[in-house]
C-alpha cells in the first residue's frame, strides 16, 4: 500500500512519535531485547510504549526489567492499546500469523519479524490480511537497510567491479551444528520454519538481491548430513530434521552467476564470505557469522591495476543511527536502520525502502519455488 497515505504517516510526518508494543519482550531480553529495544530506542521519532508476554505476571516482570510502563498478558490486550500505533511481533515463527491477525484486526500498523510464515500459504494469508485492514506493514529483513550493503550496492552500481561476471557466498549458521543451546531446540526441527534455508540464508539472499538484483534461475539443493545435535547443558541428543547444508545457483541480472553455500556450526576458517568479481574490480565482505542480517560487516576492495584488496570503510553519509556501533550493538544495528527506513517511508512516500508483507511473501515463494529433491 502507499504508506504516505495511511493516518500512520501523517502522524509520523507531523512530528508525533510512533507508539510501538513488542509482542515477545521478555525479561531476559531474548532477540527482542537485543534488537528491536536498543534500535527504538536510538532512532527518534518512535517510543517504546508497551509491551505483552506470556502471562501478565511475565510481562510487569519484563516491563520492570525494561522501563516499559504499560504491560499486557495478552497480544489482544496490548493491540487494543490507544497508544499504541505500531505493533512488533517478536515471536517464534509458528506463533506469527495468529499475533500479526489479531493486530491488524485492531487496526494497527504491524512489523513481523523473519520469517513471516512458518512457509509460504501463511506469508500470503498476512499479506491479504494486511491490504484488507489497510495498514503499513514491515518484514524483519533488514540486512537490505545495514549500512555496509547500502554502500556496497552504490560502489556496484557505480561500476566499482565494472560488468559483474559472478557473486559467491559461503557462510557458517551457527546453530544446526554439532551442539545447540537448551533453548534453541526449536531451530532444529525443519516443522518449526526457522531452519538454516529460511533464516540465514534466506536473509542473505535477500541482502544480496538488494545490491545486485534478484537472482534468476535459483535452484536450491538441501543436505543433512547431521540428524542430531548435543545439547549444551544436558549433554543429551536432540533429533535435527532441518538440513544442515543448503547449496544453490542462479543467474544474476545480466547473466552474471551467483552460487552460496550455508553450512551448519561454526567453522574453524571463515563464517562469512562474499565476493563479487567484475571485469574491473573485486569487492569482499566478510563477518564472523554467517547472519548477515546481525553482524558486523567487513568490505574490501580491490580494481584497475592493484594486486590484492584494500579495506573499505562506510561513509558516514551511510549511517543514519550514529548513536549504535556497528560491532558492540551489531544485532541492533541493522534493526534500527530498517526502522529509520520506515519513517522515511512514512514521511517521504514514494517507492518504500523498507520491505513490506508483499515482499516478504515474495521472499519465501523465492525460496520455496527454488528448493529441488533431485
Amino acid at each position: 500500500m502507499n504508506t504516505s497515505a495511511s493516518p500512520l504517516a501523517e502522524r509520523a510526518r507531523s512530528g508525533q512519535p510512533i507508539g510501538v508494543g513488542i509482542i515477545g519482550l521478555g525479561a531476559n531480553g531474548g532477540w527482542a531485547g537485543r534488537s528491536h529495544l536498543p534500535a527504538l530506542r536510538a532512532v527518534p521519532g518512535y517510543e517504546l510504549r508497551a509491551l505483552s508476554a506470556s502471562s501478565q505476571q511475565s510481562a510487569e516482570r519484563s516491563g520492570h526489567r525494561h522501563g516499559v510502563a504499560r504491560t499486557f498478558g495478552t497480544a489482544a490486550e496490548l493491540a487494543a492499546c490507544d497508544e499504541v500505533d505500531l505493533v512488533v511481533v517478536a515471536v517464534k515463527v509458528p506463533h506469527h500469523r495468529e499475533l500479526v491477525r489479531t493486530a491488524l484486526s485492531a487496526g494497527k500498523s504491524v512489523l513481523c519479524e523473519w520469517p513471516l510464515g512458518n512457509g509460504l500459504a501463511e506469508a500470503a494469508d498476512m499479506v491479504r490480511q494486511a491490504r484488507d485492514h489497510a495498514v503499513p506493514t514491515v518484514v524483519g529483513l533488514q540486512a537490505r537497510s545495514h549500512p555496509a550493503l547500502a554502500y556496497v550496492r552504490d560502489l556496484v552500481a557505480d561500476g566499482y567491479v565494472g560488468e559483474v561476471l559472478s557473486t559467491t557466498v559461503v557462510g557458517s549458521g551457527g546453530a544446526w551444528g554439532a551442539t545447540v543451546g537448551p533453548g534453541d531446540h526449536h531451530v532444529l526441527d525443519a516443522a518449526n520454519g526457522m531452519t538454516l534455508l529460511t533464516v540465514p540464508f534466506a536473509h542473505t539472499l535477500d541482502g544480496l538481491a538488494s545490491v545486485l538484483g534478484e537472482p534468476e534461475d535459483l535452484r536450491i539443493h538441501l543436505a543433512s548430513r547431521r540428524t542430531s545435535a548435543v545439547d549444551t547443558e544436558s549433554g543429551r541428543s536432540v533429533p535435527m530434521t532441518a538440513a544442515d547444508q543448503v547449496v544453490a545457483s542462479g543467474r544474476l541480472p545480466g547473466g552474471a552467476v551467483a552460487t552460496f553455500h550455508y553450512r551448519g556450526g561454526m567453522s574453524r576458517g571463515v563464517n562469512f564470505r562474499w565476493e563479487i568479481n567484475g571485469t574491473e574490480g573485486d569487492l569482499v565482505l566478510t563477518a564472523p557469522v554467517g547472519h548477515l542480517q546481525l553482524t558486523p560487516i567487513t568490505i574490501e576492495g580491490g580494481r584497475g591495476t592493484a594486486t590484492g584488496l584494500a579495506p573499505l570503510a562506510v561513509p558516514e553519509s551511510y549511517v543514519r543511527v550514529p548513536i549504535l556501533d556497528p560491532h558492540a550493538d551489531a544485532p541492533a544495528y541493522a534493526v534500527a536502520h530498517a526502522y529509520q527506513r520506515f519513517l522515511d517511508d512514512l514521511r517521504e512516500g514514494g517507492t518504500p525502502g523498507v520491505p513490506d508483507f508483499a515482499h516478504g511473501a515474495a521472499r519465501h515463494r523465492s525460496v520455496e519455488s527454488a528448493v529441488t529433491t533431485a
